[in-house]
């Protein structure tokens, strides 16, 4: 039997890189990959230790295609300190993948982990 639940968000995926992405370059040391990637941001509620909570947003997230992120001929997670390169940007700027309070660096974004929502800071400009 058909997932249609699937097979819509794969539609979605592609409606979103076909017409709301940019190309952007994935680096991990001396490997990188040209992606397409949709621009979002992630608002996070974070204990501050004291009780209350602290807003604290993300740089920038990049909504991948996971079967995107290939490097050497092997698929890959993302995982802290990669760097994406985004020449789109004015002045071109440099992204650092990191984790935000407890959420890690990465998570699906979809519930079939097709698309993946990669949290980054930007430490820099090529």
């Amino acid at each position: 039997m058909v997932d249609r639940l699937e097979l819509g968000q794969a539609w979605l995926a592609q409606q979103l890189k076909a017409h709301a992405s940019r190309e952007v370059i994935y680096r991990r040391d001396a490997s990188e990959v040209v992606v397409a990637a949709v621009i979002g941001r992630t608002l996070l509620q974070l204990d501050d230790g004291y009780g209350g909570v602290r807003i604290e947003r993300t740089d920038r997230d990049y909504l991948i295609q996971a079967a995107e992120l290939v490097l050497d001929g092997v698929t890959i997670t993302p995982r802290r300190g990669d760097r994406i390169v985004d020449a789109t940007d004015t002045p071109p700027r440099v992204y650092e993948v990191m984790s935000y309070g407890g959420e890690g660096a990465w998570r699906p974004s979809d519930p079939f982990g097709k698309l993946l929502r990669i949290h980054a800071k930007q430490v820099g400009e090529t």
